[in-house]
């Protein structure tokens, strides 16, 4: 099997002939790093371990132009509904008319994110946006609804000019909404504010036949997961997680096998010993890849103070596993 069909298989709990191996993603300061172990680029690594292609590609959603101020009112809205406009040529894909025959004929998995989450949707870049947007949550809710409303319909019709074009394997809605202690907003409130607003895009998604829809969530944002199924969310990929509340073997019991689930292990694991590494990756592993549904790999990009030592030695241990 190919990277594509093997993906296809592991999320739509067929019968791959092995999950896929991706890799996790290098942050640049790492190579020098690792430099003395003949390690400079991606290349390298893909040379001295087994790797699935994979590529994902992103909806230009920023306001074009870009704004000046962000609404705080809804008679502000205008303004950013002007900036909107799905049919600008900026919001497509780098190079896309050149690339789509190759990407209608490739032999890789390919994920398209549609949605950033709610705090980059409001404009969130910085801490005095981020002040501003959380007294909108409590004090202007029908303008954030009116917001999100209009940032749903928007990249619905930008999702629907990709899937013209190019099927693709899965969606991504991403949503760095939480922290180490739980998510920022309630789940009444995630519900009303962005999963609601995602309606005409899962109309999209289905009127393609995208059966993987996965979200693609950061620190502890356990308390949102049953939300986000009810509204047509079939696959988890947490990020930078805060292990316990995290731990992908508790949410497969509670949430079962048609949520399936991507990542898993912990990045931080791998500042241990070479034992710790082999008891925390057998402990999630196995039993997850048993229960079908599941891609394993790292909960984020490797970064800098990751030992290249440990890191070959995991992915070396995953290999075996898989």
């Amino acid at each position: 099997m190919n990277s594509r069909q093997r993906f296809l298989e592991t999320l739509h709990r067929g019968n791959p002939d092995r999950v896929p191996l991706f890799g996790e993603g290098i942050r640049s300061g790492v190579f020098k790093k690792w430099k003395q172990h003949g390690v400079r680029t991606e290349k390298d690594l893909a040379r001295k371990f087994a790797y699935d292609r994979r590529e994902e590609i992103y909806l230009n959603l920023d306001p074009h132009p870009s704004l000046e101020q962000w609404p705080t009112s809804v008679s502000e809205l205008d303004n950013l509904r002007a900036n909107l406009d799905p049919d600008d040529p900026i919001r497509m894909p780098d190079n896309w008319n050149k690339r789509v025959k190759g990407l209608r004929e490739r032999d890789y998995p390919l994920m398209l994110r549609v949605h950033e989450g709610l705090f980059l949707t409001l404009g969130v870049m910085g801490w005095g946006r981020f002040e501003e947007v959380m007294y909108l949550l409590t004090d202007e809710p029908d303008f954030v609804i009116e917001l999100m409303n209009l940032y749903g319909e928007f990249a619905a019709k930008l999702t629907d000019r990709i899937l013209q074009d190019v099927m693709v394997d899965a969606v991504v809605f991403s949503e760095p909404i939480g922290g180490n202690d739980g998510s920022l907003v309630s789940p009444k409130m995630h519900e009303e504010y962005v999963l609601k607003s995602l309606r005409p895009l899962m109309e999209v998604v289905d009127k393609h036949g995208v059966e993987s829809r996965i979200l693609r969530t950061y620190a502890n944002t356990r308390v949102i997961i049953p939300g986000a199924i009810d509204y047509g969310i079939n696959c988890l990929w947490a990020c930078e997680v805060e292990p316990t509340a995290m731990d992908y073997l508790d949410i497969r019991r509670e949430f079962g096998n048609d949520l399936r689930l991507m990542a898993g292990i912990d990045l931080d694991n791998l500042l241990g010993d070479k034992a710790a590494i082999k008891r925390e990756v057998e402990r999630v592993v196995p039993p997850l890849l048993e229960q079908g549904g599941y891609i394993p790999l790292l909960d984020g990009r490797v970064r800098e103070y990751i030992p290249f030592e440990n890191y070959q030695y995991y992915r070396e241990l995953l290999e075996k596993l898989v």
